[in-house]
């Protein structure tokens, strides 16, 4: 205990050493606040609705629906503040929202959450925001928030109201605003403008989505995507009490409008086996499209008039319209829409392209919910100071995080909202003969776009990987040549085509493909647009203006678009009887749509990147109390000075072990001049001898000098010392030139002896300099690497495995780059595997195995000396057996089995007395002579000494 308490008094004084050095320092001060949050209250009720229209109207009889609410507000009860509606997603209820009310209400809004009809606790049948029905519940919802005490009003009856929600919720939103005046503002997110144009988009059943959809509305109990266990169904509120009777959290649950207190609440109306919990004439209409495959003009007809675009005329109040970008139940085509016709209307309208959407990602879910409170704290609080955005905003993928694998996101914005059309447009030419396109009967198997619940691979698809699948035979494919630079895709490409077929019914899918170098195809937020083509049986076909899926979307600089039209999809109905198709061009290709005014906003640097210097300061004050002694530098010898490498006796053991070394007494030298070449497997201590020359690791035994200087951690001659050493990491949303200067400025020597031009050169860069590293394929990310081992023209380039992952183009290339360096004069280090690039890059070498020294010298000799044979054996490749027989003769170092027969290394014996060994062993020897290759001669020399 004694030890201890003076282990913990020293502790405390070098903890307050740092502190105090800290602060005098700069870093500030800290002081911690203990504000606990706003209380909530909340009171639970149930509210009476007629149950068809007309019903119990004026205070008369009828059916009643009962819709379970909640009521939120902080803060004084006499206090009169804006009220907000928050309506829940298709499947959900109330309970969806409770976090995001009791956020609103801390804000200083008066929030109700309610369960539509036929979700959660509230009775009633799903009409889909039937006018007649939920929309106006809504309105007796604002009726009541008007009599409220803690609810502002414009008028008597009319209090200061705005709704947001998504999906199912942020339709209420428009057809509140559409039907009630007294909406003040609105959110919707992800959702539909025509609910119709969305399950049947150009006359397609969007068979999947719409399948989910009925059935969630079908389903009483739990399930994944129905109600939440919490509010199934039953026969009360499960002890809710008379209105104002306390719950003991500061809640209150009730009942209203004439309900009885502790009247439980009339239960989910049981399913019936066609409809479940939807109105008929909507089940009706479902299973009738459902086994016709397509829709009829009644079904389109019931829809739309259910739809925000029924009362897009009437729909005026300041807008923040919120689009999912992986969305193929509601694209962002809707947003578009109905931005744009409440824009006419002459209402305020910001629009922002989310990341996530119905089809998962990432839902931006905090973002949002900040952005809606400062567009209400503006239109509903009236505070004109408020900053509610940009004009126009979209989420952008802008790398991978590397601890928890998420694509991270940053925000792109511009002034106006350039729509899907784009603010500019180019043309990309696509080639491609006309082409047969088969549907197969029924449909099956069908191609893959989107999947419901795989957003996160629609981001994804931006690296490279996602889930798209087309079948040979049932696709058009046309491509662009190779881009020359790269086009930033904001909105939706059209191109036209011409369709021949069988049959007067044509149904085709059109998506476009990024394309990369290596051949390899993604699709962009995995989304297609299908297209109903009729009269295609016609003698002349027809010809057909498509519009592909709005996308934001970066194809790279040689990267190629693909066109391709497919006869089948997964996600949607085809037509059920065989067909074949002729599909061409009608135009040059694809006009794409682009925003150059929409500008990614630059990276925050992380909290921590600030604190990199107080922890600095820290550990180097502790370094200092705890009296590190420096080691003493040897001094420099004169006579190594223009040696760029020398090392003698180098030995590193492996950590905990007296007896392993990862490089053991290893000496060798290097000329100005050279390219060296250091060779050996796995394991042979390659890279501990480079680490250990750049003075990242210290050695246990020996010495290495460079120039003269003794290498020691920081030593200033590693100035002179360029490196590519385990990889290089770079900040993926930079370009590479701006990678390149912050490497530069953090070694703190003036730009001009940078010779970022020179070492530019050689690398041989080119335009994708400019461009962000994260879109650089692997053999540019090894060459910017290169170059940023090459800024300063260093004496000495090391440089280990630079051609890892690379293509046979790419390691020309890369072979092309250490020869022009090294043609000035200066000296090239490198590791590698791969012997025929060394053999044709390398004047010299070095061959280590399990740490030790096995050959050095220039590559001629290894290659070309006298003691390596190459014997031919007649039957075809000798035996193991032969080999190892040939092995233990006398004078024989060693003997590997190749396809062209023995190779041969001679430690004492001459060819002849070999010869003549290998007669009495009976192996029919065909031709013998030396060999010259670096891998044979590799070979040997690791084989004899294993």
């Amino acid at each position: 205990m004694p030890r201890f308490g003076a282990w913990r008094s020293r502790r405390t004084r070098l903890v307050a050493a740092v502190a105090a050095l800290a602060v005098a320092g700069g870093a500030g001060t800290w002081s911690a606040v203990a504000d606990s949050p706003a209380a909530v209250h909340r009171e639970d009720r149930f509210l009476s609705m007629p149950e068809t229209p007309g019903d119990g109207e004026g205070g008369g009889g009828g059916e009643k629906v009962r819709i379970d609410t909640s009521f939120y507000t902080a803060g004084p009860a006499d206090e009169r503040r804006p009220a907000v509606l928050l309506g829940h997603g298709f499947g959900g209820s109330k309970a969806d929202l409770k976090q995001h009310a009791e956020s609103m209400a801390r804000d200083g809004y008066a929030v109700m959450t309610w369960s539509a009809r036929g979700f959660g606790k509230s009775s009633g049948r799903i009409g889909l925001n039937d006018t007649e029905n939920e929309v106006a519940d809504v309105g007796r919802l604002i009726d009541w928030l008007a009599q409220r005490p803690e609810v502002r009003l414009d008028a008597d009856g009319d209090p200061r109201v705005g709704v947001a929600g998504a999906s199912y919720g942020g339709a209420i939103s428009l057809l509140a605003a559409g039907n009630d005046k007294r909406v003040d503002a609105i959110a919707p997110q992800n959702t539909y403008w025509d609910l119709s144009e969305a399950l049947f988009p150009n006359g397609v059943f969007k068979k999947l989505w719409a399948g989910i959809f009925f059935t969630t509305g079908s389903t009483p109990l739990p399930t994944q995507m129905g109600p939440g266990s919490e509010d199934a169904p039953e026969g009360g509120t499960g002890g809710a009490g008379g209105s104002g009777g306390g719950t003991g959290d500061g809640q209150q649950q009730g009942t209203g409008d004439g309900a009885a207190a502790g009247t439980p609440p009339p239960p989910v109306p049981a399913p019936d086996r066609d409809c479940g919990r939807f109105e008929k004439q909507l089940c009706e209409m479902y299973e009738r499209v459902a086994v016709a495959g397509k829709p009829d003009a009644e079904a389109e007809k019931l829809l739309r008039e259910r739809s925000p675009v029924a009362v897009g005329d009437e729909i005026d109040v300041p807008t923040l319209v919120l689009g999912g970008q992986t969305d193929s139940l509601f694209p962002l085509s809707h947003a578009d829409a109905m931005a744009k016709k409440i824009r006419a209307n002459g209402a305020p309208v910001s629009v922002d392209w989310l990341a996530g959407g119905h089809d998962g990602g990432d839902q931006e879910t905090e973002r949002v919910r900040q952005r809606v409170t400062d567009w209400f704290d503006r239109h509903l609080k009236g505070e004109k100071e408020t900053d509610t955005g940009p004009a126009f905003r979209v989420s952008r993928t802008g790398g991978i995080d590397s601890t928890n694998g998420r694509a991270q996101l940053r925000g792109a914005t511009g002034d106006s909202y350039p729509g899907i059309g784009g603010a500019e447009s180019t043309g990309v030419r696509l080639t491609g003969r006309e082409q047969t396109v088969a549907n197969p009967a029924g449909g099956t198997p069908a191609a893959v776009s989107s999947v419901p619940g795989l957003g996160s691979m629609s981001q994804l698809a931006t690296f490279g990987a996602g889930v798209a699948l087309d079948f040979p035979g049932q696709t058009a494919t046309f491509d662009s040549a190779r881009l020359a630079s790269e086009v930033r895709v904001t909105g939706s490409p059209t191109a036209r085509i011409h369709v021949d077929s069988d049959s007067d019914d044509t149904v085709l899918f059109a998506k476009v493909y990024d394309v990369g170098p290596d051949g390899r195809q993604s699709l962009p937020s995995q989304l297609v647009t299908p297209v109903r083509i009729n009269g295609t049986g016609d003698d002349r076909g027809r010809t057909a203006e498509i519009t592909l899926p709005a996308v934001d979307h970066t194809f790279e600089a040689g990267h190629r678009m693909r066109l391709v039209l497919s006869a089948t999809d997964m996600g949607y109905a085809s037509p059920a009887e065989p067909a074949e198709y002729q599909v061409s061009l009608a135009g040059d290709g694809l006009t794409v749509p682009t925003a150059p005014a929409v500008r990614t906003a630059a990276t925050p640097l992380p909290s921590w990147v600030w604190g990199l210097p107080l922890g600095a300061a820290a550990v180097a004050a502790a370094l200092l109390l705890l009296g590190r002694r420096r080691i003493a530098t040897p001094a420099p010898d004169p006579e190594l000075a223009g040696v760029p490498l020398r090392i003698t006796g180098l030995s590193k053991r492996y950590a905990k072990s007296a007896d392993r070394y990862a490089v053991k007494d290893l000496s060798f030298r290097v000329e100005a001049g050279q390219v060296l070449g250091l060779l050996g497997p796995n394991g042979a201590g390659k890279t501990t001898t480079l680490r250990m020359l750049m003075g990242l690791i210290r050695p246990d035994e020996g010495e290495i000098r460079v120039f003269g200087h003794a290498i020691r951690p920081g030593a200033p001659v590693l100035s002179r010392v360029g490196s590519f050493v385990e990889g290089a990491g770079f900040l993926p949303h930079l370009s590479g030139r701006a990678n390149l200067d912050l490497y530069w400025q953090a070694t703190g020597r003036p730009a001009a002896d940078a010779h970022a031009r020179e070492a530019l050169e050689i690398a041989g860069l080119g335009d994708a300099l400019e461009r962000a590293v994260r879109t650089y394929s692997q053999g540019m990310r090894q060459r910017l690497a290169i170059a940023q081992a090459m800024l300063g023209l260093p004496d000495l380039l090391i440089l280990d495995e630079p051609t890892n992952g690379l293509d046979p183009p790419q390691i020309r290339e890369m072979r092309d780059v250490m020869v022009r360096y090294a043609a000035a004069g200066r000296t090239v280090i490198v590791s590698s595997h791969l012997l025929a690039e060394v053999e044709q890059t390398c004047t010299h070498l070095v061959v280590m195995d399990r740490g030790r020294l096995v050959s050095a010298g220039p590559v001629a000799d290894i290659t070309g000396n006298g003691d390596t044979l190459l014997v031919g054996v007649a039957g075809g490749p000798p035996s193991d057996a032969a080999a190892e027989k040939v092995a233990a003769l006398d004078g024989v170092v060693s003997a590997v089995a190749v396809d062209e027969g023995l190779l041969v290394r001679l430690g004492g014996t001459t060819a002849a007395q070999l010869l003549a060994e290998l007669v009495r062993l009976e192996i029919p020897v065909e031709r013998a002579g030396p060999h010259r290759r670096l891998e044979d001669a590799f070979l040997t020399l690791i084989g004899g000494d294993r």
